[in-house]
């Protein structure tokens, strides 16, 4: 079976934040059209942010002990985060006291932990609780902490663009240590090939391609007409940038409130490119292109009828996923050679997400300046610590010893000095990839080579790096207003109807847009105000 990978064309606070269409993962940029051609991100000057000039960092009070809040992307207590923890102790110099609540109830705990007054001395927090918390006071402004920082002074931040779509009028609450990723659509190279097309460049030809999928015979099969192109979970995102798991329908139009390059908020719902898109959407599913229970799909769902060879187009994450897809492809018999699709003429670029990790220093935190100087900024400080937070601990998750290591049916031998990862001590069966950094999209290289940088998995790698070159930031997030967060589900349970009896047929785009209005313009004009009296 065929395992390569090929690139396209020319390269050949609350619960109700998540729960709404605005949920995790908003956006940074300030731009003039929606997210497909989202631009520049609006950066705060350095000593311009109000905040209190922090002392030179030979003079910052070393915390004798920190309180750390976080979820399950760090190790859990089963996979070694007692050795992870002592590790870290070491290297730092501070008693550290983790905090780790059950992962799907974090923010659960993150809310009764604020509202009951025990609070940690640092939080992780996803980009939706950030804006919020942060709007709310809960949090340290660190901007000249950040801005005077070794770190940022050390040449080794290959994209702060991250954390400059963290400010907030002007002031950062938190430290994103990893870019936000998203999504690239990839193709089966094998259904291209039997069909007789190119990687599509242009939006005609994206439907084109499609088409043939449809009708034709792509899979070999012998039979045309018996499979169908596309499947996402959902016509509409259900978190920031909303549009990621079908880019190329939805190109300049963004379905919820962003903010132009001269500074003005809009809502993208009610813009003239929403009912292209709709009419794109429309004209794909009518005829067939778009897998009929796109509605309920689940991602699960997506991605087992990628792996069963029902449709050949799936829109993804970058980076882990491009192995994933493929290793699963190949469990399934299929073929798993995949085309990276460069983003299409008419859409531009692909969208990023804002950080999904923001580590936050809280207002309750008695020496803010000494948990950022030696807590917060050594999780990038190249080496040790950077180590640690992105492959864990040596002996326990990864060793460069020589050995024969066994991971359920599989081994591999290793010589003396030779990186390698150990299994999972929760799930033996697997090995260990990383820890809380990725450090394929970790904003800040290490000095010198990447430790681990040998087994990371090609494809993935890849992957990766042509997103990373084809990605513009998301819109930045509206998640810190008070009207927004009051309206927002509102909203959203007037729009999700109308995409769905717009592309299904029940109604036109344009029927669509002035219902709408009709329905959401007195809510959306008081969010708009708020917005712009920021």
């Amino acid at each position: 079976m065929k395992k390569t990978f090929r690139k396209g064309t020319a390269l050949v606070l609350s619960a109700a934040l998540c729960a709404s269409l605005a949920a995790c993962g908003g956006g940074s940029s300030d731009t003039t059209t929606a997210a497909g051609n989202a631009g520049g991100t609006t950066t705060a000057a350095a000593g311009n942010s109000g905040s209190e000039a922090q002392a030179p960092a030979s003079d910052v009070e070393k915390p004798d002990k920190l309180r750390v809040m976080f979820d399950g992307t760090v190790f859990s207590t089963a996979n070694g985060r007692d050795q992870f923890e002592a590790a870290l102790e070491q290297e730092l110099g501070i008693e550290l006291e983790f905090i780790q609540p059950d992962h799907s109830a974090y923010y659960d705990n993150v809310a009764m932990t604020f509202a009951g007054g025990d609070i940690p001395d640092i939080i992780l927090l996803g980009s939706s609780y950030y804006w919020s918390y942060a709007s709310q006071g809960a949090l340290w402004d660190m901007t000249s902490a950040w801005e005077n920082s070794d770190l940022r002074a050390s040449g080794r931040i290959i994209n702060e663009d991250i954390i400059n779509g963290l400010y907030l009028n002007g002031s950062l609450y938190g430290f994103a240590p990893t870019r936000g990723n998203g999504c690239v659509t990839y193709i089966k190279k094998k259904w291209l090939d039997n069909v007789g097309m190119d990687v599509p460049t242009t939006f005609d030809e994206y439907m084109e391609v499609l088409k043939a999928f449809t009708e034709g015979d792509p899979d070999g099969n012998g039979v045309n007409g018996d499979t169908y192109a596309i499947t996402a979970a959902g016509l509409v995102g259900a978190e920031a940038p909303y549009t990621n798991f079908l880019p190329e329908f939805y190109q300049d139009a963004y379905p919820d409130f962003y903010q132009k390059e001269d500074g003005t908020w809009v809502d993208g719902f009610m813009e003239d490119a929403m009912v292209g898109a709709l009419q794109r959407l429309k004209d794909a599913y009518s005829a067939g292109y778009i897998d009929k229970e796109i509605i309920t799909n689940k991602t699960s769902d997506c991605r087992n009828k990628f792996y069963d060879d029902k449709c050949g187009v799936f829109t993804y994450w970058a980076g882990t996923w491009a192995s994933n897809l493929k290793n699963n492809l190949e469990a399934k018999g299929r073929d798993s050679e995949l085309v990276i699709v460069p983003p299409i003429k008419e859409l531009g670029n692909y969208v990023e997400r804002t950080a999904a990790n923001v580590w936050c220093i809280t207002a309750n935190c008695k020496n803010p300046e000494g948990a950022f100087k030696y807590f917060i900024e050594p999780m990038l400080d190249g080496g040790a610590v950077q180590t640690l937070w992105t492959y864990g601990v040596q002996g326990v998750h990864w060793d460069t010893k020589a050995e024969t290591v066994t991971w359920g049916d599989n081994s591999a031998t290793y010589e003396e000095g030779q990186f390698h990862m150990l299994p999972n001590l929760e799930t033996p069966t697997t090995l260990n990839n990383k820890n809380h950094i990725d450090t394929m999209l970790a904003v800040a290289t290490f000095e010198g080579a990447d430790p681990g940088e040998s087994t990371l998995d090609p494809d993935a790698k890849e992957s990766q790096e042509l997103f990373n070159g084809w990605a513009v930031q998301a819109h930045k997030s509206p998640n810190y207003d008070e009207a927004y967060n009051t309206y927002v589900a509102d909203l959203n349970d007037i729009r999700k109807p109308i995409i769905t009896e717009v592309v299904t047929g029940t109604t036109t785009p344009e029927e669509g847009l002035a219902k709408y209005k009709e329905q959401a313009s007195s809510i959306s004009e008081q969010v708009l105000a708020s917005l712009n009296a920021q």
